[in-house]
């Protein structure tokens, strides 16, 4: 028997290379998808959504996600407020904490204690549109994050459609608390199955949530999201179905080859699996690692077929589980058949 849901909202995504985002938010919008979702991997995200903007009219932009930790929050509540002002009011905030050698390696920034750095975070931002927003003096003293310097000229215009929503990315307990705790939503990993999400990080998640709520924190007027990033795998032809099973079997060895994602596998009983492929990912052994996928494993945590028989399974795995929906597919697949998966759930509603 089905689960009682609402209709799922729908999330498309897009790489965020600066030659396709303008087709890839106009193809969204035209086809009724409620938001667009950039990453942040080679291209900043809120230059390339701000570029969107100014290509659509109705549809959500938004960073999924964005690294909160490679920015101070004043820096990243310039970018997102730019980009709200831009987009008449669209911008939907998605932040990440990346992992520990990105955020000391790569963006040469101080990484301790994520969840508490990530809840002080939040909070920061909040505290500083809410100055812009008012024209209130803009005080807040944490432990990681001090901002009590606004002056007029540096303070954005108010927004008429209020400030951006934030939502948080997790797969620890830790982070999953501090989502249901100060965001507005939570998005959940491309690598999770429905029963690590329905036992390990929805409990939790609801109880975090339903505490602020208890205590009238302000943001809780606003609905609390939940999204489901479906890893998929579809095609037109059996030649591109395959192909593309083929690339996302690799990407599911990456992901359970990294030991940040260990507890995933735990909870099927799989932690064996991420010792075995660890070493080979160390050693570049890619084509070792996708062996180590069986059928078993890329159908817990994938959905593989047509794009009718995908958005069926899709449906039933999480339809009143989640309140949106965005599917990830191989990196070298068609942007189209993530909109037709969602076309297609929307009309199973």
């Amino acid at each position: 028997m089905d689960r009682p849901h609402a209709a799922l909202r729908l999330d498309a995504t897009a790489s965020g290379h600066p030659a396709g985002i303008l087709d890839a938010a106009e193809q969204a919008e035209r086809r009724g998808m409620d938001r667009l979702v950039v990453a942040e991997t080679a291209y900043d995200p809120f230059l390339q959504l701000a570029r969107a903007a100014d290509r659509t009219t109705s549809i959500e932009l938004a960073t999924g996600i964005a690294v909160a930790f490679a920015r101070t929050p004043m820096t990243l509540a310039y970018q997102a407020w730019g980009l709200h002002a831009a987009s008449g009011g669209r911008a939907v905030i998605g932040l990440g904490s990346q992992v520990r050698p990105h955020i000391e390696k790569r963006f040469g920034m101080p990484w301790d204690r994520p969840a508490a750095r990530m809840s002080e975070y939040v909070q920061a931002v909040r505290a500083i549109w809410h100055s812009w927003q008012t024209g209130e003096r803009l005080r807040f003293r944490g432990e990681f994050y001090t901002h009590t310097m606004m002056t007029p000229v540096f303070s954005p215009d108010p927004v008429d459609a209020g400030v951006p929503r934030i939502l948080l990315a997790g797969v620890g307990p830790l982070m999953t608390r501090t989502a249901g705790a100060v965001a507005d939503g939570f998005l959940s990993h491309p690598f999770t199955s429905v029963a690590y999400l329905t036992e390990q990080v929805l409990p939790g998640l609801t109880e975090a949530r339903a505490r602020a709520e208890a205590e009238q924190a302000p943001w809780t007027g606003r609905p609390f999201e939940i999204t489901g990033n479906v890893l998929t795998a579809t095609g037109r032809t059996e030649e591109e179905l395959a192909a593309n099973r083929a690339a996302l079997r690799e990407r599911l060895a990456f992901y359970a080859s990294t030991p940040a994602y260990r507890p995933v596998l735990a909870q099927h009983g799989w932690e064996e699996l991420q010792e075995r492929l660890h070493p080979l990912s160390v050693r570049g052994r890619w084509a070792e690692m996708a062996a180590l996928i069986d059928d078993e494993v890329f159908d817990t945590f994938a959905v593989a077929g047509s794009v009718e028989e995908v958005a069926r399974e899709i449906r039933r795995r999480y339809a009143g589980l989640v309140t949106r929906l965005s599917v990830s597919l191989p990196e070298d697949a068609d942007p189209a058949l993530g909109l037709d998966v969602l076309d297609a759930v929307r009309g199973l509603d």
